[in-house]
Formats: structure tokens, C-alpha cells, sequence
């Protein structure tokens, strides 16, 4: 369903927003014509409380609680909670809507409307359509929703519907959308274009490991964006237990979200160099899987020793992000499903990021809060390097004793990120466990509008 705001006419019903300070003040003013039909109701203003209001010809609007600060707090779209609670039409918002808070409550409303239907028959679900509120640009709200619409709908297509090639073919149709260049290197040509680690992990699916380079532009600042595109992974030989492979089709969100990021930034037509690459495999068990001790050489030259199978996210990214090192980006994004370690840091809600810079580190806190869209930095903490070198090669993909997991693999990383500007490292869940307002339940992004409201000012733009 397209994610769109209603028209600007007379049609649409007007909604009223209240805090609860401002319920008494309401109904001994505009509200005094239905203050004993509100008040009937037991009204108190509270998040997502809704009152609609009888006219003459039937509905002639609605008041709406907007609650407290301490209770918008806990929601990241408290607008999208009302819009849930509304019958469908076109909704105005007549007064109520703090200026600061109108670009992501209206960003939240179109996202309440999200529904993943690739499976199911039926009648569309009905629409509640909002009109724009004063000072929004809809066509920058609608192009951020459609952008996160993408990260959703790859991430909810099971494996069978969203392997490497399917990946594939979804890069490449966002690739000729915008007159982006797409190259891939499949199968035996990752070897023959040394990209040796790629390969390793997706040699044993029925579907040829890939990757997926995009470029876009041809002048300013060199911006890559690198995402973990694993579109199953059963753990390999180290096999995960059938209650941790439930949800690994999301573990290609890493891709999902680069795509969407790239997506918002050809919409807006950056002036820049930019390039995506997406190692697309699938990690699966068969005669030619690899191994648990195996050593293996990457493409930087650096030897990693296999020892767990299942941490083959951070090998497939360390050759794609060797490769994109090798044109000197001024700024290098990864973004990936990479450690459960990071879920047991910050949750499901939180998307921490790692990087040496502060600036761009604080342009994203600054963009992450702005956009509803919250990140939380970690450290690259250098004394942990020790555990991630097992002595046997230069590498560990699995130090033993799983502390700080996350900080490792981000470690892990940075080795083959040298000769960027800039480089960042995201470790996202691209998930929603529990529908909230705005937020099914299901594939999610995260990560993406903090680092579209934070990138301009690392490139200089």
C-alpha cells in the first residue's frame, strides 16, 4: 500500500490534539459544543486516547490525547498511536501538533500505515490518510517512508523469496530507477577477483554467492556504503539451534538498510561518488561447507582462523570492505545483523554504531534523535585487539569466552576498513519483536535517517 498523505481540501475530518494540562482549557473554549459528549466518554487526554465527534451530517472530527512529555517519551511516533485508534478517512490536524515534532509525527502516521500483504489475499486494508501538516514537506516525508518500506518488505521475504539472486535482482531494479551503474561477481569469479572469504561462506547454498557492486555519480566526496546481505544463515557446520535460526531471513537487514540508505540519498540527489556493496550468500551445510579451524586468506591478505562457523557475517563484509578501502573513500559505512552481543548491550530498539570519529559520532546522536531514529556509540576499545588475534593467523573470527562480542566483531572490521576518511560500523537488529505505533511488527530499520541527517556534514556537503 503506498504510503501517502491525503490531499489539501475541505473533506478531511479535523483532529484535535490534547495534552491533559490543556483538556479543561479545551472544553471551556472550542470545545465547550461537545464538552458533555466528551466528558461522557471519560476523556483524559492520554496518548492514544480518541473521542470522535458527532455532527450534523454524521462525523465532524475527533480529540485526541497526545499525553504528557514523560508519556510521548516512551513512544518513538506518539502521533502514530492516535492514528491507529482513528476510524479510516482523511485526517487534518487542526491544532495540538507541536512545530518541532510535525516532520517525524507525520513520518510515523504514513509508517502506521505499513503492512507486509505479499502472502496473504484479501481487500486492502482501509486507509487514515493525513493531510500534511503546515511546515512538512510530503514529498521528503513520503520519500524517508517509502525508503523504510524497502528495509521492511526485504527483510519480511522469507529465504525461499529473498535469496542472493533475488537480492540481486532487488539491487539492480533500484540500481536502473535511478540510472545507477551495477556490476556482480558471481560463483568462481569471486576467486578469480580475489574476494576468496565471499566465496568461502556461500560455496555451499544453491545459490551462487555474490557481490553486488552499485555506483551512483561521478563527482564530490566518495561515500560507500557496505551491508551484510546473508540471506539465510543456518550457522553452517557450527549449525544454530532451531530457536536461533527462526529468524535469520532478516539477516540480510545489513543490505536491506544500505539499499534503503541509498535510495534516500539518489532520491535527493547528493552531490556525490557513491557506492554500495552488498556480499550476497546464503551460509549453509553441505560437503563443501567450511570449517571450524580452517584458515582461510582474504583479500587484504590478512589470514583468519575459523573458529565458529556461525560468525561468518563479519568474513563476507572484511573482503567487501577491503575492496571499497582500496579507492580511499572520504566516508565508509557497514551495517549489519552481526552479534547477538549487541542486542544484549542495547536491545532491540537501540542501533549501535562504532566509529574513531567524533564528529560524525556526534552528527549522528544529533540526526538519530532528530529523526526518530535512535543510535547509541560504542567503543572501538583497542586493548580488546589482543582477543581477537589467535596466533595461529592474523585473525580470529570467533575469540573464545564471549565477552564483548560486539566490540570484537567491530574490531574485526576495522581491520580491513583502513584507508577510509571516515568509517562507521553499525550492528543493527533490523527488527521489531512487538508491534508499536508506527512500527509493525517484523523487519525494521534502524540506523538509516540518523546517517542520512548526519553523512552531509562528514562529506562536507
Amino acid at each position: 500500500m503506498p504510503l501517502r498523505f491525503a490531499p489539501h481540501d475541505a473533506r478531511a475530518l479535523a483532529l484535535t490534539l490534547l495534552e491533559p494540562d490543556a483538556l479543561s482549557g479545551w472544553l471551556e473554549g472550542p470545545g465547550a459544543a461537545h464538552r458533555a459528549w466528551v466528558e461522557a466518554q471519560g476523556f483524559k487526554a492520554s496518548l492514544g486516547e480518541v473521542v470522535l465527534l458527532p455532527g450534523e451530517g454524521g462525523l465532524a472530527g475527533a480529540v485526541a490525547g497526545y499525553g504528557d512529555a514523560a508519556a510521548r517519551a516512551r513512544q518513538r511516533f506518539p502521533l502514530a498511536a492516535v492514528a491507529q485508534a482513528l476510524p479510516p478517512g482523511d485526517w487534518r490536524i487542526a491544532e495540538g501538533l507541536p512545530s518541532e515534532a510535525a516532520e517525524t509525527e507525520a513520518l510515523g502516521w504514513l509508517l502506521a500505515g505499513y503492512a507486509f500483504a505479499r502472502y496473504r489475499d484479501g481487500p486492502d486494508r482501509p486507509e487514515r490518510r493525513l493531510v500534511a501538516p503546515a511546515g512538512v514537506d510530503p514529498d521528503r516525508i513520503e520519500m524517508l517512508a517509502e525508503a523504510e518500506a524497502l528495509t521492511r518488505d526485504l527483510v519480511n521475504t522469507p529465504a525461499a523469496d529473498m535469496g542472493p539472486a533475488a537480492l540481486e535482482a532487488e539491487a539492480a531494479a533500484l540500481a536502473a530507477r535511478f540510472g545507477a551503474r551495477i556490476e556482480v561477481t558471481r560463483g568462481d569469479d569471486l576467486l578469480s577477483g580475489n574476494l576468496p572469504l565471499i566465496h568461502t561462506v556461500g560455496r555451499a547454498a544453491a545459490e551462487a554467492p555474490r557481490l553486488i557492486d552499485i555506483r551512483h555519480g561521478d563527482v564530490g566526496p566518495r561515500l560507500t556504503l557496505v551491508g551484510k546481505g546473508v540471506c539465510f544463515d543456518t550457522g553452517g557446520l557450527n549449525l544454530k539451534p532451531a530457536q536461533a535460526m527462526g529468524l535469520m531471513k532478516k539477516d540480510m537487514g545489513g543490505a536491506a538498510t544500505v539499499l534503503s540508505l541509498a535510495q534516500m540519498i539518489m532520491a535527493e540527489d547528493w552531490p556525490v561518488q557513491l557506492r554500495v556493496l552488498i556480499p550476497a550468500v546464503e551460509n549453509a551445510v553441505a560437503g563443501n561447507a567450511f570449517r571450524p579451524g580452517d584458515i582461510l586468506t582474504s583479500r587484504k591478505g590478512l589470514t583468519v582462523e575459523v573458529n565458529n562457523t556461525d560468525a561468518e557475517g563479519r568474513l563476507v563484509l572484511a573482503d567487501a570492505l577491503a575492496l571499497a578501502c582500496e579507492e580511499g573513500p572520504d566516508a565508509l559505512i557497514s551495517m549489519a545483523t552481526l552479534t547477538g552481543a549487541a542486542r544484549v548491550a542495547v536491545g532491540p530498539d537501540l542501533a549501535p554504531f562504532f566509529t574513531d570519529d567524533d564528529a560524525l559520532a556526534q552528527g549522528l546522536a544529533e540526526a538519530g534523535a532528530r529523526w526518530a531514529d535512535p543510535v547509541w556509540r560504542l567503543p572501538f576499545h583497542t586493548p580488546y585487539e589482543a582477543m581477537i588475534e589467535p596466533g595461529i593467523a592474523d585473525l580470529d573470527n570467533a575469540p573464545s569466552g564471549g565477552l564483548g562480542g560486539a566490540i570484537t566483531a567491530a574490531l574485526f572490521l576495522r581491520r580491513f576498513a583502513e584507508g577510509a576518511g571516515a568509517y562507521a560500523h553499525f550492528d543493527i537488529y533490523a527488527w521489531q519483536p512487538q508491534a508499536a505505533p508506527g512500527r509493525a511488527k517484523g523487519g525494521l530499520m534502524q540506523g538509516a535517517r540518523a546517517l542520512r541527517g548526519a553523512l552531509p556534514g562528514a562529506l562536507g556537503l
